[in-house]
């Protein structure tokens, strides 16, 4: 199975997308394309997130859609049944990781502990989202669990911003960082799509401002 991490290499944030209207969910995509974050995730919060996904699906080939905050099996049938092409959920259980696996599409487990890690590693997943990433110990915490814990592999989501998010992805196990910082509120409650592009396309310019060789 592909991981979540080559399905759009070239790009170092995914935009974590919470979708109230769902006839905003194909403009913004495609702003958001446009931009050079072709990976997006919408988050299943609201009512309009499987209409959204469904419609980005179909209509933004362009896109790389999935769904996140997936947190039972249900949702994980919903998601897949909607067009996601991964899966992302805030943490796991035995259930729920069995449900992914079934999926057929890439997926992130979350995690927050080193035990998690581990635990996650012990059933032969390395892909894993770290969450919420700046309240649980951050740069520091994945910088520490690159020595004993290698073959981890994370996408830190939760409290990162286009300051912050350099340093995560000068990490040698970091694959990608999830944030929400390119769609201000504002933006979206005005359908301001320009905005949101060059929000997007500034995001995507991170990538140039790590580390070489990470």
């Amino acid at each position: 199975m592909t991981s979540v991490f080559g399905l759009a290499p070239e790009s170092p944030v995914v935009p974590v997308v919470v979708i109230e209207d769902a006839t905003d969910a194909v403009p913004l995509a495609r702003a958001l394309v446009a931009g050079g974050l072709p990976l997006i995730e919408v988050t299943l919060r609201t009512p309009a997130a499987l209409h959204a996904l469904r419609a980005i699906a179909a209509q933004v080939p362009e896109a790389v859609v999935g769904a996140g905050t997936v947190v039972s099996p249900a949702a994980v049938a919903d998601a897949v049944g909607a067009g996601a092409r991964f899966l992302v959920s805030p943490g796991w259980t035995e259930r729920l990781l069995g449900a992914m696996r079934e999926s057929g599409v890439p997926f992130l487990p979350g995690v927050s502990t080193t035990s998690e890690v581990v635990a996650l590693l012990e059933r032969g997943v390395e892909d894993m989202k770290f969450f919420p990433a700046e309240a649980a110990g951050g740069v520091p915490y994945l910088k520490s669990l690159a020595g004993p814990l290698p073959q981890a592999r994370f996408c830190p989501t939760g409290g990162i911003s286009p300051a912050s998010a350099p340093a995560y992805l000068s990490l040698p196990n970091v694959g990608c960082v999830g944030g929400t910082w390119m769609l201000p509120r504002d933006a979206v409650a005005a359908r301001d799509w320009s905005r949101v592009e060059a929000l997007a396309r500034e995001a995507a310019a991170l990538d140039g401002l790590v580390a070489v060789g990470c």
